[in-house]
This record gives C-alpha cells, sequence and structure tokens, in this order.
C-alpha cells in the first residue's frame, strides 16, 4: 500500500504537470497554439493488402488504444480487491461501497437537475467520477494528520467509483453496435476463461488473445476500453501454485548438490507462478500507466482555448456549472450523506480513528474527478461521426474549475479535522471520565 500511494501521489504531480503543459501550449500565440492541435489530429493509418486495420487521429488512438492499459489495471485492481482486498470482505467494504453509490447518483442528480430540458444532458455521468492520483495525492500533503484508515476508505471508495463508470461508459455511452464483432470478442473472453481453467500457462497466448478481443470490441462499437476492464477481471487473483508446491523450490535451492539449468528455470517458473497474476501484472504495467498513459492522455484532452468567451462560460454554460456543481458540491454531499445513513442504520461502522469531518474531506477530494471525467465528457459530447462538439470544450473547463477547487475544499477541510493521535487522546480521556464517573 505505502508504494501504490507513492507511486499515485508522483503519478497526480506528473499529471497536473501534463495538464499544465497542455494548457500553456494550446494558448501560446501564433502558429504555436495551432500545432498543438495539428499534433494530436494528425492521422495514424495501418493497412494490410486491402484491410484498412487503423485509420485515426493520434488523440483517438491515446484515447481508444494507450487508455485500455489504464483500464485494464483498473480492471486487475478491481479484481484484487473483489477476491483478496477490502472488497472481499462484506463488513468492512460496505461503508466505501455504500458511500461510493451516494457520490457517484447525487452528482449526476445535480446535474441532470441543472442541464434539464438542453443538449447538455448526456454529460451526466462526468460528475460522477474520481480521479485517485489526484485524490491521493492531496490526502499526502496532509501528512501524517490523516489516518490510515481514511487512505484506505478512500481507496476502496475509489475502486467502487471506477466500477460504477465502467458500468456507465459500457451501457450508456456505446454507439452503432455491430453484434457480429461483439459475437467475436464475447467468444474470445470465454475462450481466455477456458484457458484459465484448463491452466495454459503460455504468456504470449493471452496477450495475442488480448490484442484480438481489444480490436473487435473497438469495431463493434462498445468502447474499446471495456477490454482492457473484461481482462482484467478476468485475470486470477491467487497464486496459481500453492504452499506444497512452492517447497520444491525450497528443496532444490537448499540443498548442497549442484543444480542443473532445467532445475533452475523450473524453480524460477514455480516461485513467479506462486505470485498471483494481478499482482505481477499490477506491478508490471501500473508505472507504465500512471506515469506515462495518462499523463499523455492529460496532454492529450487537457488543452482548452482560454478566452474571454471561455471564461464567461463559467457562468452562462449549464453544463459547465452541472459538472462544478456535481463534482464540488454533489460528491462531498453524496459521499458524507449515504455514510451518515449507513451509520445510523447499522448497515456499516465507521473505522476506527475517523470522524464524519475526515468523510466530508474525502467526499471533497473525491471530487477531483479529472482523469475519468475527461474520459466520459470525451464520450458523452461528440455528434454520430465520433466528432468532439462545442459542449465537450465547456465541460473540460468545468473539470479543471471543479478539481481545482475540489482540491482546496478537501484540503481545508481536512486540515482542520483531528489527527489520530488527538483522536486517541480524546478516548482515553473519555475512558478515564467514565471509569470515575462509574459508581463502581
Amino acid at each position: 500500500m505505502v508504494r501504490f500511494l507513492a507511486q499515485e501521489t508522483a503519478s497526480g504531480i506528473l499529471l497536473l504537470l501534463a495538464t499544465a503543459i497542455a494548457l500553456i501550449w494550446v494558448n501560446l500565440p501564433g502558429g504555436l497554439g495551432e500545432s498543438y492541435h495539428h499534433l494530436w489530429e494528425t492521422h495514424l493509418r495501418l493497412q494490410i493488402g486491402g484491410w484498412e486495420i487503423l485509420d485515426k487521429s493520434l488523440e483517438a488512438v491515446v484515447n481508444d488504444a494507450l487508455m485500455v492499459l489504464f483500464f485494464f489495471v483498473v480492471g486487475l485492481e478491481i479484481k484484487s480487491e473483489l477476491v483478496v482486498g477490502d472488497l472481499a470482505n462484506r463488513r468492512a467494504a460496505a461503508l466505501p461501497a455504500i458511500a461510493a453509490v451516494g457520490g457517484m447518483v447525487v452528482p449526476a442528480v445535480i446535474y441532470l437537475a441543472i442541464t434539464a430540458g438542453g443538449e447538455g444532458t448526456s454529460g451526466w455521468g462526468v460528475p460522477m467520477a474520481t480521479d485517485i492520483a489526484f485524490a491521493v495525492g492531496v490526502l499526502a500533503l496532509l501528512g501524517p494528520s490523516i489516518p490510515q484508515r481514511l487512505k484506505l476508505f478512500l481507496l476502496t471508495l475509489a475502486i467502487v467509483d471506477d466500477i460504477g463508470a465502467i458500468l456507465v461508459i459500457a451501457a450508456f455511452y456505446t454507439r452503432g453496435l455491430r453484434f457480429d464483432w461483439l459475437a467475436l470478442a464475447i467468444f474470445l473472453l470465454v475462450l481466455v476463461v477456458l484457458m484459465t481453467r484448463f491452466r495454459v500457462w503460455f504468456t504470449p497466448v493471452y496477450a495475442i488473445t488480448g490484442v484480438i478481443i481489444w480490436y473487435a470490441t473497438f469495431k463493434s462499437g462498445v468502447h474499446a476500453t471495456i477490454a482492457g476492464v473484461a481482462l482484467g477481471l478476468l485475470a486470477p487473483a491467487r497464486p496459481l501454485l500453492g504452499p506444497r508446491t512452492f517447497e520444491s523450490v525450497e528443496d532444490v535451492l537448499s540443498g548442497d548438490t549442484a543444480v542443473d539449468l532445467g532445475s533452475l528455470r523450473d524453480a524460477n517458473w514455480r516461485i513467479r507462478e506462486s505470485v498471483a497474476v494481478t499482482t505481477r501484472l499490477t506491478s508490471l504495467l501500473s508505472p507504465w500507466t500512471s506515469f506515462i498513459i495518462v499523463p499523455i492522455f492529460a496532454l492529450a484532452n487537457a488543452g482548452i482555448l482560454l478566452s474571454a468567451d471561455s471564461f464567461s462560460a463559467l457562468l452562462n454554460s449549464r453544463v459547465t456549472i452541472g459538472v462544478i456543481l456535481g463534482l464540488v458540491i454533489g460528491k462531498p454531499v453524496g459521499i458524507t450523506v449515504a455514510t451518515w445513513l449507513a451509520v445510523r442504520f447499522n448497515l456499516a461502522s465507521l473505522p476506527a480513528g475517523i470522524t464524519m469531518r475526515h468523510v466530508l474531506g474525502a467526499g471533497a477530494v473525491a471530487g477531483i474527478g479529472f482523469t475519468v471525467a475527461l474520459f466520459i465528457a470525451r464520450l458523452a459530447f461528440v455528434d454520430d461521426t465520433g466528432t468532439p462538439i462545442v459542449l465537450l470544450d465547456e465541460a473540460v473547463i468545468g473539470i479543471l474549475v471543479a478539481s481545482a477547487a475540489a482540491s482546496l475544499l478537501g484540503w481545508f477541510v481536512l486540515r482542520g479535522a483531528k489527527s489520530p493521535a488527538s483522536i486517541e487522546r480524546d478516548d482515553r480521556a473519555n475512558l478515564v471520565v467514565e471509569q470515575v464517573a462509574s459508581p463502581t
């Protein structure tokens, strides 16, 4: 967990830097600013004979191909949480799961109430998102004053939030289904399940099958990132070899006799397979997604021309206002109210050392939607041909402003919350008072 938090914090800083570069670059005078759009509108084309495999802009390749790896890692993390993590324990998962639902429903309702009757209603999924990297970064700024259990609460909440975002993308932002390609993708996913059941170990087989699944999903009309999530969820979350099998490695390595090359290869294989596939793949891929893919995504998608007209949108655009209020107000209100109701009706209990002020602060930090919010906005505000419409810029402005405001609000709320040490002192003092007041 320490490694994960450190990685997410550093990733948040890099993400912020990439966003700043995109905003500065696109607003440079003359041809320098136009070069931003020229770069990301560059078309990449791959054709074999008469079969056109790919003909997309560089921006679309980032969103439809590179981001698949990001969502694949999200799928791996969800699978680990469901099988061996906090979500595997129903009682431990109940509170953050309920809080996450409140933090998704209330922002969507606020957004729909503001944009009702307008053309921007399709963006109701935008303010539902939480950006783990930025959220963890804000908590890191507060140092040891933040209870470790609050970080776990926020991380688990964000995982459930990711599940909700994935379901929203799959169910509501899919256009023009082609059932032949969709059937192929489903068939290959079933094949992956069978290969894992029959213990097919050869990794390249899964890699090749995964690429074909991505392409079939891409051609089917379902967003290609769903293929990444599905493959992540199918990865085994427990070691494929048990401890008894691993004992043979100890016998080989601890023996006094010479070890041949075949025995070393077998020992290496057994050591590798004693670690869950989800753990290995997350360790391998998460640095690439955190430090390369997500910053590139921000660089490609956060470039908005800032002018008098764009700033006037803060007051005049219902899409911008809906996104801001959904993330800055809807998230903390939804998470806090849902948490209070869960505790009030004994559906769950607050972890030790966490107060409702901590929950409110975590809810405010969860309003930093950024990465996934930008991603959903790119799906919501396009025409039938997939070309972005004007409302996209208004949504992006709302996401940027809301993320900054949510960061400040979360920092302000949590900065005044009691530290774990002070909570422990208060608990001890209350215990003494109770003992003194007791007639016995």
